[in-house]
């Protein structure tokens, strides 16, 4: 005779995916850890944002309640104003002047942005961009190698040694 196993209880109130802003974040891991998947959201904002919204970042996304997911929904959109300016990833916004923290697939358009404007008054980075090349001032003697030009062709090498021979 076998002996049952007892049954794991397993939480029925958990939430798979809670929606933040424009993502679809994992319910089952910690609010810190869920808070990364998003775009513009890095360690330090994550746990800036569960502090400011006043929750556990260890404690299971998906197990808090209503009124504490909108706390951390609130939280991310007013970093801005709440974080310190250090921190924001857009600080003095070349329209507004203001400080700002954009989250999301907002981020990605506003770099693509950037970069088109950097590109339409022929900077030297737009330049860069425009061309493919490095932009930050990286190493491109050794590194970066692309095209035809510069890789060894064994092929052809060997080709050529049977026509010598």
């Amino acid at each position: 005779m076998s002996q049952e196993e007892p049954e794991k209880e397993q939480d029925e109130d958990i939430r798979y995916f809670v929606r933040v802003g424009k993502t679809d974040l994992d319910g089952t891991e910690s609010v810190e850890t869920a808070l990364l998947e998003m775009d513009g959201v890095g360690r330090r904002v994550a746990k800036a944002v569960a502090d400011e919204a006043d929750v556990d970042p260890r404690e299971t996304l998906g197990k808090l309640e209503d009124d504490e997911v909108e706390a951390v929904k609130d939280a991310i959109q007013s970093f801005d104003d709440v974080g310190p300016s250090w921190m924001v990833n857009r600080e003095k916004d070349r329209y507004t002047g203001e400080d700002l923290h954009i989250v999301g697939s907002e981020l990605e358009i506003t770099r693509e942005e950037d970069i088109n404007r950097m590109q339409k008054i022929s900077s030297y980075k737009g330049v860069r961009h425009r061309k493919g090349k490095k932009v930050r001032g990286q190493r491109t003697k050794s590194t970066g190698r692309t095209g035809g030009e510069v890789e060894v062709k064994v092929s052809e090498l060997q080709a050529a040694e049977e026509e010598e021979e």
